[in-house]
């Protein structure tokens, strides 16, 4: 459609961060190209140590994966032990993927997205309005920042949760991206909590999506069982070495916040300027935009015009054709993106 290979896109549908992976990652990659000769340690002892001492947990409750997409497999398998699993929609697609894997019943939540605002409320009645049985014998799936709106879900709500269902997983996938001093984990609940899991990624905010790593945090019981159920080495050696390098390196991290922090207010002003566009106030590195116009249009101009993708919606069955998603990348590139859209919305009258 936009008559140009991949490479030559201008990708806004990936929420990865623009500023590409830490030169110190590469640096390790280098460094251990010889460990491809020799099978990682099965333990991953290193890298759990640094997972541990980066969030202050202590190792035995680390399990790191291919991906967080392996992470949430076991998850799901584990979901399914429960009578039902409970998923606020729109939901990440991924979470559907792992819990019909292994038949678990699943109960949608849909989140009331008409206002700009969601309130503590909105978010505990979503769950209310659907829990007809017992909590206790069910399961929750969630992610915060939320996917695809980029809100934050209040601690306090999942602390209440926590109290009700039988096991919680929540996917904190983007909360890496929010200052420290924003960020809203759920880990250090894990201690007095054994029905709870917390999934994380290394790929989004280092930007090293074909690494493929993620990791699990939860207590050591839970841990063992998924254990037994994966195929070992699931990690390999240059991933391994990358993750360790980037969890250490405190200046990326200061430049990613910075960049966030400078470029997603400007983004989301500059969408909310342009005619038929409102762009949900999240506080993740993506914007989900409300369209008066047909999103699928909307991609379609962009590519064939600028060579520009976006991310549609029609994989969120709440959302549909009115409603994209977009990625915050560097100035320069959020700035070719709203000139962009201009274009595309002149363009389709």
């Amino acid at each position: 459609m936009a008559g140009c290979s991949p490479p030559d896109l201008l990708d806004f549908s990936a929420s990865i961060s623009p500023l590409g992976p830490p030169a110190s990652a590469i640096a390790a990659i280098q460094a251990h190209l010889g460990d491809i000769s020799r099978y990682p340690n099965p333990s991953y002892g290193q890298l759990r140590q640094a997972l541990a001492a980066h969030h202050q947990v202590p190792a035995d409750w680390i399990m790191v994966g291919n991906g967080a997409a392996e992470l949430l497999t076991w998850a799901g398998r584990d979901l399914a032990h429960q009578t039902a699993t409970y998923l606020i929609t729109p939901a990440f697609g991924d979470y559907g993927r792992s819990l019909h894997a292994f038949d678990a019943k699943t109960i949608a939540c849909p989140l009331p997205l008409t206002g700009a605002e969601i309130s503590p409320g909105d978010w505990q009645h979503c769950l209310e309005a659907q829990a007809d049985r017992d909590l206790s014998q069910c399961g929750l799936l969630l992610n915060t920042p939320h996917n695809p709106t980029g809100y934050v879900i209040p601690p306090a709500v999942i602390t209440q949760w926590l109290t009700q269902f039988g096991l919680v997983v929540i996917d904190e996938a983007f909360m890496d991206f929010l200052p420290p001093q924003q960020q809203t984990s759920l880990i250090h609940r894990v201690a007095d909590c054994a029905n709870l899991v917390v999934v994380r990624s290394l790929t989004k905010f280092y930007s090293l999506p074909g690494l493929r790593l993620g990791y699990g945090i939860a207590q050591p019981e839970r841990l063992a069982r998924w254990q037994s159920w994966r195929d070992p080495w699931p990690v390999n050696a240059l991933a391994e070495a990358a993750a360790i390098a980037s969890l250490q390196d405190q200046a990326y991290q200061t430049a990613s916040w910075q960049w966030l922090a400078a470029t997603r207010p400007r983004l989301q002003t500059a969408l909310a300027g342009l005619p038929g566009l409102d762009p949900l106030p999240g506080q993740a590195n993506y914007l989900l935009v409300r369209t008066a116009k047909s999103a699928m249009a909307l991609q379609r101009v962009l590519l064939q015009r600028h060579r520009i993708l976006i991310r549609d919606c029609l994989s969120f069955a709440e959302l549909g054709d009115r409603y994209f998603r977009v990625a915050v990348r560097t100035a320069a590139e959020n700035e070719r993106l709203v000139d962009a859209l201009a274009d595309a919305l002149t363009v389709l009258g």
